[in-house]
This record gives C-alpha cells, sequence and structure tokens, in this order.
C-alpha cells in the first residue's frame, strides 16, 4: 500500500500538472475558508492549498470570511465569477444552512459544482481539564449527571460543533445549552480558559490541545478509535453507545464554471492529497483523505446529495427553526 500510495503521488505530480496548468484559471486563485482562522477547516485548506498552487501554477491565497454559520462565504463563491478563481472548501455547514436559515441568496442544491472531496474524519468530544473524574467513562458520566446544565461551545449554527452536540443531547435526552463562537478556534480558547464546559469539534484542531494535556479527550464519535490518539475511547466505549458523527470536506465552485476547470482544478487536489507529506499531516490530525475512486466530482456530487438528506433529517429532528442568517 505504501509503494502504490508513492507511485500515485508520482504518477499524480507527472500527469495531472500539465493539464491543471493548461486549463486553470489565470491569475490569483482564492480559496475562501467560512469559519475563522485557526480552526479546523482552515488548517485543512492551508494544507492542501499550497500544494494546489504547484500544480496549478497560480498562487493559492487563503481568504477566511466567517460568520453567520458560513453563509456569508458560501454566497461568496455562488456569486462568484464560474471561471475557477475563486473556490469554497466547507463541510457539514453547506449542508444544514437551508434547514437553518430562512434568508439565503443562493440554492444550495444548484448553486456549486462539486469539485472534490478533501478529507474525512470522526469529531473529538473534549472537555475541560476541570471536569471531575479520572477518565473518559467518568466524564461521560459526569456528563449524564449535568444534563442541561451543561454548556457546549459551538462554531456557529449548523456546523459540526453544534449538529454533534445536538445529537448527544438527543441520546442523553436534554436539549444542549450552547454558547456561540465565530469558529472552532476562540471557542477552544475558552474552553481551555475553563469558561464553558464541553465541544465537539474536528480532531483536525482539538485533537493537539488534548495531546498537549490542555483539555480532556473524552470520546471520538466513529465505530473505531483514531490511530493518532488511540488512548480516546470510541463514544460507544465510553458510555453513549447511539454517538456516531463524521464529517467531510469538499471543494467548490460556482455553477456554470466549465468542466474543463472542475476537471483541472480536481486534477491539483488530487495531487495535493496524494502528497505523502499532506497525508501525514492530515493523518496526525486525525483525519484521513479518500479512496482514490471516491475523489471525482460525479462521487462528490453523490455524496453530497445523500448527506444534505441526511443532515436535514438531524436538523429537523433538533427542533431547530430556521432564522435569519446574520
Amino acid at each position: 500500500m505504501i509503494r502504490l500510495a508513492c507511485a500515485w503521488a508520482a504518477f499524480a505530480a507527472l500527469s495531472f500538472a500539465p493539464a491543471a496548468q493548461a486549463q486553470s484559471p489565470s491569475g490569483i486563485v482564492t480559496l475562501v475558508v467560512p469559519y475563522a482562522a485557526g480552526g479546523g477547516t482552515d488548517a485543512v485548506a492551508r494544507l492542501i492549498g499550497e500544494k494546489m498552487s504547484g500544480t496549478l501554477g497560480r498562487s493559492v491565497i487563503i481568504e477566511n470570511v466567517s460568520g453567520a454559520g458560513g453563509t456569508i462565504a458560501n454566497d461568496r463563491v455562488a456569486r462568484s465569477a464560474p471561471d475557477g478563481s475563486t473556490i469554497l472548501i466547507n463541510h457539514t455547514g453547506l449542508l444544514s444552512a437551508p434547514s437553518l436559515f430562512n434568508n439565503l441568496r443562493y440554492d444550495t442544491k444548484t448553486a456549486f459544482e462539486p469539485v472534490g472531496l478533501v478529507n474525512i474524519a470522526p469529531l473529538l468530544l473534549a472537555g475541560r481539564k476541570t471536569i471531575p473524574g479520572s477518565g473518559p467513562k467518568d466524564y461521560v458520566a459526569w456528563m449524564k449527571e449535568q444534563g442541561a446544565k451543561m454548556t457546549f461551545a459551538h462554531g456557529g449554527v449548523g456546523t459540526n460543533t453544534q449538529l454533534c452536540a445536538v445529537l448527544i443531547g438527543n441520546v442523553l435526552g436534554f436539549k444542549p445549552v450552547f454558547a456561540a463562537y465565530r469558529g472552532s478556534g476562540p471557542a477552544l480558547t475558552d474552553l481551555i480558559a475553563g469558561q464553558i464546559d464541553l465541544i465537539c469539534d474536528q480532531a483536525t484542531s482539538a485533537l493537539p490541545h488534548v495531546q498537549a494535556g490542555s483539555l480532556h479527550g473524552i470520546a471520538v464519535t466513529s465505530k473505531t478509535r483514531l490511530e493518532q490518539a488511540p488512548e480516546i475511547p470510541t463514544a460507544a466505549e465510553a458510555g453513549l453507545s447511539d454517538l456516531v458523527y463524521t464529517f467531510w470536506h469538499g471543494l467548490y465552485v460556482a455553477k456554470g464554471t466549465p468542466k474543463e476547470t472542475v476537471a483541472a482544478l480536481n486534477a491539483a487536489l488530487r495531487a495535493a492529497v496524494s502528497d505523502p507529506g499532506v497525508r501525514a499531516k492530515l493523518k496526525a490530525l486525525g483525519t484521513d483523505t479518500f479512496p482514490e475512486a471516491q475523489m471525482t466530482p460525479e462521487a462528490h456530487a453523490a455524496l453530497f446529495a445523500e448527506d444534505l438528506d441526511r443532515i436535514t433529517k438531524l436538523i429537523e429532528s433538533s427542533g431547530i427553526k430556521a432564522t435569519e442568517a446574520k
């Protein structure tokens, strides 16, 4: 498998670069991140952006456009010129927006051309260091005792951090109390300071703080443990048997972008995530890349439609009502 990965990386670098350069958008390419700098999505964007730049032969700059649950950034890309020069990276926040906001200026189902899938990961349930107990099962027992007295941080309405907390509330039978932040970066700062109790965040951003001893690692929301942190149990092992939640990042451009341009961007993305250094860094942060067969724009579109339905049903079950995105 290692030889195959290395061979593919070499092939991608040789085969995709010329095509990508031939069809890539001219000038600077802007990779729009809907959340604050320092969060998980920002970290992933910076990892792949640098490598995509080399393949495209164009500078790829990161622009953080946070606020309104990511919809400001989504709208910016939806309304951008359909020439591939403005790219969106997003996760569940894009899928949840139509169920959460009634003033969107774009149609989530039709406003974008999927470019390709970047990475997939569970979330990590982390708590402040002052939660009583000596291990994950103790922390979960404390959670069950506290119920609605606990405060969950989230990085914006409809983001993974909020929806995971909603799912935890459904599992434990209470409505979570939320503290809203403009991205998981600021939320983690307050969690480390002990001003809030819990966050269900991307391992990409939360795991380093757990490994540094600043936060308790309570559980991962997948059926298997993280290879990068085998000491942290799954939710089922910790006492939250019905908590399973995974998410993924994808790249998007405005609807109407030529297929040749989408293909060039997809090739640059494939080359980036095939790079051994990028793969190692993504893995170290608790995420993994998709199999090659799932890296096409068509596979991305199919997963997008499937998870749009899944997220819509989760929000409906939570009782969250659509409001204006602000």
